[in-house]
């Protein structure tokens, strides 16, 4: 959120006074010129329908990531593990950790197809918000890396952005995190490619995790992104 400096303040004030000399015929002598600017919507667009049946089914997830839809406890669960900060972690900086998020049909759903071969999974998850994508871009913009600890455990999360896909959605972004323990070891540093889109107030986020070096399967990352973004626009 930006706050208006004391020039902005007085800019308004002035603004505010000529109108009102001009609506008194009090001959204040002032002319505003400039042509009037629409304000944008405060708001997005409302996508009716609940966010279960916006999720891809699992027959269109690609072939080697067998799927299952997760009931909201797992799903609250699995929205920790794809943005690297579980419920009750105490995150530094300040303001990096990311917005209290509600679970239930009509807040976020959430799919996840595995691959047991490659220990990798991809998973899609849809939520309901009434801010625009710009706020988490700005947010890991801010965030780059955080220090998460929680129950005497902590772990740096870094995230970086990606250039967005082309996609007809409102707006698009993509983003690599990997999330380190402190205490570490073979296997235990995860690391994640996201694509997010946003159409009216859905945010659909699918994410490839790993927990191996093994190159991203970014080819069964679009083709699930398309698909997912695909379906909520034709809501």
């Amino acid at each position: 959120m930006t706050v208006p400096d004391s020039t902005g303040r007085t800019r308004a004030l002035g603004a505010c006074a000529a109108a009102v000399c001009a609506l008194l015929l009090t001959g204040c002598g002032s002319t505003v010129t400039g042509q009037p600017v629409a304000a944008r919507p405060s708001t997005v667009r409302h996508i009716a329908a609940g966010l279960t049946t916006l999720l891809p089914e699992p027959a269109q997830f690609p072939a080697r990531y067998p799927a299952v839809v997760l009931p909201p406890e797992a799903a609250a669960q699995a929205a920790g593990d794809l943005n690297g900060v579980i419920r009750g972690a105490t995150v530094r900086p300040e303001g990096c950790a990311p917005d209290e998020q509600q679970f239930g049909p009509d807040h976020t759903a959430i799919a996840v197809g595995s691959d047991e071969t490659s220990r990798a999974t991809l998973t899609v998850e849809l939520t309901r918000t009434r801010q625009p994508l710009s706020t988490l871009r700005e947010q890991v913009l801010r965030c780059g890396e955080m220090r998460v600890a929680r129950a005497g455990a902590t772990t740096t999360v870094s995230t970086e952005l990606d250039p967005p896909p082309p996609l007809d959605a409102d707006d698009t972004l993509a983003l690599r995190r990997t999330v380190a323990p402190d205490v570490g070891g073979p296997g235990l540093t995860q690391t994640m490619r996201t694509l997010v889109g946003q159409v009216g107030d859905v945010r659909i986020a699918v994410t490839y995790m790993t927990f191996s070096d093994a190159p991203p399967d970014t080819a069964a990352l679009d083709e699930l992104f398309t698909t997912a973004v695909r379906k909520v626009r034709e809501a």
